[in-house]
């Protein structure tokens, strides 16, 4: 698998950053205060992805489950606090006229409102927002978190993987959302503000960010955001 070098700049300590108090909202539109948008990143890409190419092959980062099969779970938020997330992946299938793919494993991880990962740094015995699913018929998988923080040398994002039944892995990827989505949440209580890294920016996606980019998010900060991403498998 092509994977790209992992920026590790600035990670040093930020396992010890103390968690604001916040409080986690339900997720749900009843504000009527929607932002919707889709493959918007922080600049036009003219390689935008067709509906069914395979979806960019990504480093795995320092932070996979130690134990996945230990966090087959929906809600992966644990003790951790901050704006409502909903996430929706479908899984697609390539090599099969781009159809569904069912019973195949989805494993997700990402940091808190501060950066801080579970397994990881000072939290090496916690599990907070990572977890494990299987596609039903329609190659969906659910899972509740909040939504992720940033630290330094990256932009937003959340570590994806894909899986046979037996374990075979068959993608490792990572989502990114769009600039004004995160922009609005950072500026609320308990995070940390603007990242220093933008999606642009970040070498991660310097290549890919069409193909990592969120389809859709929907939401506000006080209702949740619900977001939805088709996931492309050779």
């Amino acid at each position: 698998m092509n994977r790209k070098n992992f920026l590790r700049k600035g990670l040093t300590g930020i396992g010890a950053m103390v968690v604001m108090p916040g409080l986690l909202s339900a997720c749900n539109n009843d504000d009527g205060s929607a932002i919707i948008e889709e493959n918007d990143g922080d600049t036009d890409d003219d390689n935008a992805p067709t509906d069914c190419s395979v979806s960019p092959s990504e480093t795995d980062g320092p932070y996979p489950i130690k134990s996945p099969s230990s966090y087959v779970r929906t809600d992966i938020i644990g003790d951790r606090t901050g704006v409502a997330l909903k996430m929706t992946f479908t899984i697609i299938d390539k090599s099969n006229g781009c159809t569904p793919l069912e019973d195949v494993m989805v494993d997700i991880w990402h940091c808190d409102k501060e950066g801080n990962y579970s397994q990881y740094g000072s939290y090496t015995s916690a599990n907070f927002l990572r977890g494990r699913q299987t596609t039903n018929t329609n190659g969906e998988v659910t899972f509740t978190s909040i939504f992720p923080g940033w630290y330094r040398g990256r932009a937003p994002h959340i570590h994806l993987e894909v899986l046979t039944a037996a374990g075979q892995s068959l993608l490792v990827t990572q989502i990114a959302f769009p600039v004004d989505v995160y922009t609005t949440v950072y500026n609320s209580s308990g995070y940390n503000g603007a990242p220093d890294t933008s999606n642009t920016q970040d070498d991660i996606f310097a290549d890919s960010l069409s193909g990592n980019m969120v389809d859709e998010i929907t939401g506000s900060v006080t209702s949740g955001y619900q977001l939805s991403k088709k996931i492309t498998v050779a």
